[in-house]
């Protein structure tokens, strides 16, 4: 009988058993960090999103004011006696257009929205980047936890040599998804 039948285990198979639980806890690690990445990603857009619509309706609200108060010159010029109630409500509205322009301590004029939206963009497309090196990573990190287990059935011994290069390669992108997501362009 073999040692096998004996209840005995190869201490090569044991060996490569432990460097499946490590592959394996490197994937988790990896799938994790990546979803994790994926959603900030997907919060980051929205968010830009609503802040480039903010910007777009204080455009459109600016312009529509510019432009009554042109329509105001135009009246004021025809009508001497509505004169001074027109040149206060033109002043209001330009003054609005102008608050709209530039708000900073509400951080919501067009300038500062602006500013915001180009912000959160950054953060959504630097956890892209580290949601594409982790997706690299867990997919080296898969193929190296069959090639050690293909390793065990067959002994082969390349297929534990690219079970190691794969786990290298998937920790080596994980890492650089987590430490620095924009170093390696993917796609």
């Amino acid at each position: 009988m073999s040692g096998a039948a004996h209840g005995h285990i190869d201490p090569s198979n044991r060996k490569i058993a432990l460097l499946i639980a490590v592959l394996a806890a490197a994937l988790a690690f990896s799938e994790t960090l990546g979803k994790s990445a994926q959603t900030s990603a997907i919060s980051y857009n929205i968010e830009a999103s609503n802040l480039w619509a903010f910007f777009q309706a204080k455009t459109i609200r600016a312009t529509t004011l510019r432009t009554a108060a042109e329509a105001l010159d135009l009246a004021r010029e025809q009508d001497l006696r509505a004169k001074a109630a027109l040149e206060k409500r033109i002043a209001e509205w330009r003054k609005t257009a102008a608050r709209y322009e530039s708000e900073p301590e509400t951080q919501e004029g067009r300038k500062e929205l602006s500013a915001r939206a180009k912000a959160v963009e950054k953060k959504r497309d630097l956890a892209l980047a580290a949601y594409q090196q982790y997706e690299v990573g867990s997919g080296a990190l898969q193929l190296a936890i069959v090639l050690a287990t293909a390793n065990v059935i067959t002994g082969a011994a390349f297929l534990l040599w690219g079970s190691f290069g794969l786990g290298a390669v998937g920790v080596a992108f994980s890492l650089i998804g987590l430490l620095a997501p924009t170093v390696v362009r993917l796609f």
